[in-house]
């Protein structure tokens, strides 16, 4: 590959880079010619990347991904949390060229069943304490060739040949085995929640992730000069790319720790000396929680993005951390095509305004798709101006993509209204869809699991908001039982190694049949309305552990 002449990000078009390098190597290898040994990413167990390292290291792990005949197109999936593996295991997928799949590290059963099944990955990349996992599916008809076990030793995939990362991490590089990507090749799928059916894998290239990064990077003013403080999972696009590679693009450094801890977090801030970092759904709820100190304030953030905003704490957090706080509008399928701004004030539920640039948004009546007009709530609707920017589909889902793009327009299944100033605010969904603890939740996927119980008939299964959930939704679980026998205990017993912990209902009630329509559909609505009544079961209030 020819030697890239650097140039400094906001001095060049509106798009940033030529767009010829728009793709997750040819960053990366920008950057390792402009910084060189300087130190990039530094992380919770003491280890650490330079720019140069993450470059020639992803490129000798590209040679062995090779030697196991991983080529273009090929899937390589990783069930690996934040660590100096994740990374080089990104890179050097997509130096080869193929497809990286990065997959929530709680999954289990049929969760990550359908995950596998859905990819076919050729390689999967585990670390050793995630490796007992793959014990609760069934590999059978799925061709992986190999399996990398990170960090530690681990019996291997039954009839699977396994290696360790750290040997194929020593690999001799050779340069051809790097092979040139464009911006409209797919890099990356990520799954995000299904409603009325499994996960769906959103097919992502090199544009669409860097849009992600570019927008990020001019949204928060990030230069070289800043320090990102990432405590959200990589495998999800927020921590991935708005975090890492806006990072990476603006030559700023990183710290990582292994997961958000609320009680930890404003010391991880000061030791790491982190000027920007991303704190999420009910995250800024939490720190806030924790007790108050006279030196809060005593740190180098400037900027936290965090969504969505609530009256009831937006400006305090603010203020008690000598902060400004960023708001936005995204989803994995077409990242954020709405930022807020830095000079406005925090305003719950103000997401900011569109990038005209690279994306059109418009509010629509959820039934015809007819345009509406400001400060009528409707659905956001998306749709891409620049190429590749946007999804390329779901992975072999072509129904739910048509659903999806009807009239040539991304349905969000978010509701939403523009105010007469253009700024776009987030309502509420209007799909059956849940989010707990940062995380998607497909309700029928939890249900699959449910229904699985020998004892159990029938259950429906919504997200409810509970006070001291914020924003977000707790899991209640109405349950058809076949025997009088079968408790909620008993019940939670049986999902517990079977779905992820941010799966599993907080909220189980017995009922003797469940609510449908005239056409014989669940009457999902109704118990959201109900939400939480005298005969339902609270796990917390029982004081149900969740083991991990």
């Amino acid at each position: 590959m020819a030697s890239i002449s650097w140039m400094p990000v906001h001095e060049l078009s509106s798009g940033g880079l030529p767009k010829p390098l728009w793709t997750v190597p040819a960053i990366v290898r920008m950057q390792a010619e402009k910084y060189g040994a300087r130190q990039f990413c530094t992380f919770y167990d003491g280890a650490s990347l330079t720019f140069r390292d993450l470059e020639s290291e992803s490129s000798a792990l590209a040679s062995a991904l090779a030697g196991l005949g991983v080529k273009e197109g090929d899937r390589v999936l990783a069930m690996v949390q934040n660590s100096r593996a994740f990374l080089l295991i990104m890179v050097a997928v997509h130096k080869r060229k193929a497809i990286f799949v990065p997959i929530n590290t709680e999954l289990k059963g049929t969760f990550l069943q359908h995950q596998l099944r859905n990819t076919e990955p050729r390689v999967v990349f585990v670390d050793a304490e995630l490796r007992p996992a793959f014990d609760t599916v069934d590999l059978s008809g799925i061709p992986i060739e190999a399996v990398v076990i990170a960090g530690g030793e681990t019996p291997p995939l039954p009839g699977v040949p396994a290696c360790r990362f750290e040997t194929l991490a020593a690999t001799q590089p050779h340069p051809a085995d790097v092979v040139s990507a464009l911006p409209y090749d797919v890099c990356t799928i990520m799954f995000t929640s299904g409603t009325t059916g499994p996960a769906k894998g959103v097919l992502m290239p090199h544009a669409h992730c860097y849009y992600y990064a570019l927008s990020a990077m001019r949204s928060t003013a990030l230069t070289e000069a800043d320090c990102m403080y990432i405590s959200m999972p990589l495998f999800h696009g927020t921590a991935c790319w708005l975090q890492f590679y806006s990072a990476l693009l603006a030559g700023a450094r990183v710290h990582i720790v292994k997961r958000f801890s609320a009680g930890s977090w404003i010391s991880d801030i000061r030791a790491c000396g982190a000027t920007v970092t991303y704190a999420v759904g009910v995250m800024p709820e939490f720190i806030l929680k924790q007790p108050r100190r006279d030196d809060d304030r005593n740190n180098k953030l400037r900027i936290s993005w965090s969504v969505p905003i609530s009256d009831k704490w937006g400006r305090e957090f603010e203020e008690r951390f000598g902060l400004r706080v960023l708001q936005g509008y995204g989803m994995t399928e077409f990242s954020v095509p709405v930022w807020g701004d830095l000079e406005d004030p925090v305003t719950a539920g103000c997401a900011g305004r569109v990038v005209e640039e690279f994306f059109e948004v418009r509010i629509v009546d959820p039934e015809t798709d007819e345009p509406l007009g400001p400060n009528e709530i409707g659905e956001i609707v998306v749709r891409p101006k620049e190429a590749g920017v946007f999804m390329a589909g779901y992975f072999r889902m072509p129904d739910k993509t048509v659903e999806a793009w009807r009239n040539l327009w991304f349905h969000s299944g978010d509701a939403g209204y523009f105010d007469k100033e253009g700024r776009l605010f987030y309502v509420d969904r209007i799909r059956d869809r849940m989010r707990r603890r940062g995380e998607n939740i497909s309700a029928f996927e939890v249900e699959e699991v449910i229904n699985s119980h020998p004892d159990v008939l029938q259950c429906a299964v919504v997200g409810i908001k509970a006070e001291e959930a914020g924003g977000e939704d707790e899991v209640l679980a109405q349950v058809v039982a076949t025997s009088p026998e079968l408790t909620p205990k008993a019940l939670l017993d049986w999902c517990v190694p079977r779905m992820p912990r941010f799966a599993l209902p907080r909220f189980i009630e017995f009922v003797p049949d469940i609510e449908r329509t005239a056409s014989g559909k669940i009457r999902k609505q109704a118990i959201r309305d109900a939400g939480v009544t005298p005969n339902t079961w609270d796990r917390e209030v029982a004081g149900y552990v969740v083991p991990r």
